[in-house]
C-alpha cells in the first residue's frame, strides 16, 4: 500500500546516486541543489560518502594538482553560463575524472536545443562528455554526464518541497497582454485559460517540462498512477503536460498504486500566503527569522547563546548560523514534527520538555519550573549546555530548534503578527455581515505612518502595522471578497462603482504617504518599487499597480475556488492526495520565504480534509 514515507524516501534514493560517485572527489554544487541536499543529509552525507571537499559552483573556484576528481551537481541546463563555469573550473584545475549531474532531464535538453523528434540514447549528454575530456586535456580521461531529479526537499515525514522551482509563479493579466502583443490580432488569447504550453516563453516551457519530468520520476519510483486535477491557468498547463509525458503513458498501465495530485495556482488562494494563521510555532519561526542565505525553505538561528561570546555589532559574523534542518538527530526530527503539526502552546511545551530531558540525560544542574513557557526560561536551559562540549555536540539539533523557538517568541515583529491576525479575523467577520465597499473602508484608518504623522518608525508602538503589513492586509481582503468591482456594471451599480474607485484612490494616496514616511525600505518594498534609495517619484505608480493587479485578479478567484472545493469532494478518499501549490515566489510576504510559509498552511489543512473523506 502506498504511504507518505514512499514519497519522502524518493529524494534520498536520488541523492544515493550522487553519493555513489563522490568518493575522493571535490564536489561543486549550485545553490538550488545545495538547498535540496540541506534537507537530505547535508554536507555530512557527502563527507561520509568519501567526498574530499564541497565548494560553490563558481568560476572563482578550482582544485590543486593532488585533487584529480570532480563532481558537478547543477540545477540548470548544460548550456550558457553553466557550461562556462564548468569549463573555467576544469581549466584552472588538473582533473582526470569528471562527473556532471543535472536535475534537468535529457528530453528537456532536446527541447532547449529545438529538437522535437525522439532520439535514442542521450546524445546531448554524450557530446558534453566529449567536451569535458577536451577541457581536461586528454580524450582518454573519464567523463560522465547524467540526469538525476534532485529537486525535492523532504522537510518532514509528510511534506516535500521543491526549492528548485521557488521562482515559478502563475500567469497574471499583464502576462496575457505581453503574449497577445506578439500575436496577430485574430489569434490573440481571450483569457489566461486559453494559453497553452507552446504559447509561453521558451524559458517557462523549460521550467514546466522540468517540473513535470521530476514529478513523473517520483511517480515512476513509487509505482504510482496519478489522477490529476488543476485549479488555475498555470496549473492546467502543468497537469496537461504531466498527463502527456511520454514515459507516463506506459507507467500508468502497470503502476500498482493510485494517487490524486491537485495543482493549485497560488493566486487562487492568496490568503494562505499573506494570512497570519496564528496557532502554529513553525509558521511564526519561518516568518519572523531571517532566511538562511541562498535558501527559501530554512532560516538563520543565532547560536550566540551557546557560547561565552559577548553580543556586539560583529558577533553575528563570528558564528555560522544554525538552522531547522536536523537530519542527523532522531530527537530533533521528532521535535521538528511536533513544531509543525501541534498547536503553538503544545509545541512550545514540547520544546521545553525536550530541553529538560536532554539536560537531565547529561546530568546538568537544571532548575525545573512549571507554568507558562517563556523565551528567557528556554534560553536559561540551553545555556547550561555550553559548559559541556560533549553535551553540546550530542544535542545540537534539539538546541538549534530550541533557539529558533526562543528567538521567535521574543522577536520584535511578533506583536505586529498578532495585530495582523486580529485585523484579519475582523475583516473576515465583517465580510460576512457587510459588502466589500463597507469592509474596505475599515482599512482606511489603518493607513497611517508608524509613530504618527509627525513621528518616526523608530518611536512607533511594537504592534503598529507598517507598509508591509498594510499591503498584506489589502491582498488578504481582496482575495477573500466575492468581487472587487462589478465585472458588468449596470445603471444601478454605477454609483457604487464610482464610490469604490474613489475609495481606492484614497487608499493609494494614503499607502503612498505611509511608505514615504519610512526611513528605510524593507526588502518587499524594494522589490515592488525597484528602488533602494529615494523612491517618492515611483510610489504612486507602485501603489496604483498594486490595486490594479488586485482588482483584475480578484475577479477570477471566486469561480476557481468553487472548482477547487468541488475537486476536494469528488476525489476518492482511498487515494493519497498530493497538494502542489504554485506560489514559488517571494513578492507576497514581508520576508523572502513565503513559499514555505504557504506550504505549511496547505499541509496542515490536508490531514483534516483526509479525515473527512474529501480527498
Amino acid at each position: 500500500m502506498l504511504t507518505a514515507e514512499d514519497f519522502t524516501r524518493f529524494p534520498l534514493q536520488m541523492w544515493e546516486k550522487v553519493l555513489s560517485k563522490v568518493k575522493k572527489a571535490v564536489v561543486f554544487m549550485d545553490d538550488k541543489c545545495a538547498e535540496a541536499l540541506h534537507w537530505n543529509g547535508g554536507t555530512a552525507a557527502l563527507l561520509e560518502a568519501g567526498a574530499r571537499n564541497l565548494k560553490q559552483f563558481s568560476s572563482f573556484e578550482a582544485c590543486g594538482a593532488n585533487e584529480p576528481k570532480a563532481v558537478f551537481v547543477v540545477s540548470t541546463l548544460l548550456k550558457g553560463r553553466t557550461v562556462d563555469i564548468i569549463k573555467d573550473i576544469i581549466s584552472l584545475s588538473h582533473f582526470q575524472y569528471c562527473v556532471v549531474f543535472t536535475t534537468v532531464a535529457h528530453s528537456v535538453h532536446l527541447l532547449a536545443n529545438n529538437v522535437t523528434a525522439e532520439m535514442d540514447g542521450n546524445p546531448v549528454f554524450e557530446q558534453f562528455e566529449e567536451k569535458l575530456c577536451k577541457w581536461m586535456g586528454n580524450m582518454n580521461y573519464t567523463a560522465e554526464v547524467m540526469h538525476v531529479p534532485l529537486v525535492f526537499a523532504p522537510v518532514s515525514q509528510q511534506l516535500l518541497l521543491t526549492p528548485t522551482f521557488a521562482h515559478l509563479f502563475p500567469l497574471l493579466s499583464p502576462d496575457l497582454e505581453t503574449l497577445n502583443a506578439k500575436r496577430p490580432e485574430k489569434k490573440r488569447f481571450g483569457s489566461l485559460i486559453d494559453i497553452d504550453l507552446h504559447s509561453v516563453p521558451a524559458e517557462l516551457q523549460i521550467e514546466i517540462r522540468s517540473l513535470t519530468s521530476a514529478l513523473n520520476a517520483m511517480f515512476e519510483a513509487t509505482g504510482t498512477r496519478e489522477e490529476s486535477f488543476a485549479v488555475g491557468p498555470m496549473s492546467r498547463i502543468i497537469a496537461g503536460e504531466l498527463a502527456s509525458h511520454p514515459q507516463a503513458k506506459n507507467r500508468r498501465k502497470t503502476a500498482p498504486n493510485k494517487a490524486s495530485i491537485i495543482f493549485v495556482d497560488r493566486t487562487m488562494d492568496l490568503t494562505g500566503a499573506v494570512g497570519h494563521h496564528g496557532d502554529n510555532l513553525a509558521e511564526k519561526i519561518l516568518t519572523v527569522l531571517k532566511p538562511l542565505p541562498g535558501h527559501v525553505t530554512d532560516v538563520q538561528v543565532d547560536m550566540l547563546e551557546l557560547t561565552s561570546l559577548q553580543r556586539t555589532h560583529h558577533s553575528q559574523n563570528t558564528l555560522a548560523p544554525g538552522c531547522l534542518a536536523q537530519n542527523q538527530s532522531p530527537a530533533a526530527q521528532t521535535l521538528w514534527e511536533a513544531m509543525l503539526t501541534s498547536k503553538h502552546k503544545e509545541a512550545v511545551m514540547e520544546v521545553r520538555r525536550q530541553l529538560v530531558e536532554a539536560a537531565s540525560k547529561e546530568k546538568l544542574p537544571i532548575k525545573m519550573s512549571m507554568g507558562r513557557v517563556t523565551p528567557e526560561q528556554l534560553c536559561s536551559y540551553m545555556q547550561l549546555f555550553r559548559s559541556s562540549w560533549g553535551a553540546l555536540e550530542s544535542h545540537c539539533g534539539v538546541l538549534q530548534l530550541g533557539l529558533a523557538a526562543a528567538q521567535t517568541l521574543r522577536h520584535p515583529d511578533l506583536p505586529r503578527w498578532d495585530s495582523c491576525l486580529a485585523f484579519e479575523r475582523l475583516l473576515l467577520q465583517a465580510l460576512g455581515d457587510s459588502d466589500f465597499l463597507t469592509v474596505l473602508k475599515q482599512l482606511l484608518p489603518l493607513m497611517k505612518p508608524r509613530g504618527g504623522v509627525d513621528g518616526s518608525a523608530s518611536r512607533s508602538r511594537e504592534d503598529e502595522c507598517g507598509p508591509d503589513e498594510l499591503i498584506l492586509l489589502l491582498v488578504y481582503l481582496y482575495s477573500l471578497a466575492d468581487e472587487a468591482q462589478p465585472a458588468h456594471p449596470n445603471a444601478e451599480e454605477d454609483e457604487e462603482e464610482e464610490e469604490l474607485e474613489k475609495l481606492e484612490r484614497e487608499l493609494i494616496g494614503a499607502l503612498t504617504f505611509v511608505i514615504t514616511r519610512e526611513t528605510e525600505l524593507s526588502s518587499l518594498l524594494q522589490k515592488l518599487t525597484g528602488k533602494r534609495g529615494s523612491v517618492r517619484h515611483s510610489l504612486v505608480t507602485t501603489s496604483s499597480s498594486i490595486f490594479a493587479l488586485l482588482v483584475s485578479e480578484e475577479r477570477k478567484w471566486e469561480q476557481h475556488n468553487v472548482y477547487f472545493l468541488s475537486l476536494l469532494f469528488l476525489s476518492k478518499s482511498s487515494h493519497l492526495a498530493l497538494l502542489v501549490s504554485h506560489l514559488f515566489h517571494t513578492h507576497t510576504h514581508t520576508h523572502t520565504h513565503t513559499y514555505t510559509h504557504v506550504s505549511w498552511s496547505v499541509w496542515q489543512a490536508a490531514p483534516q480534509i483526509v479525515e473527512r473523506g474529501n480527498v
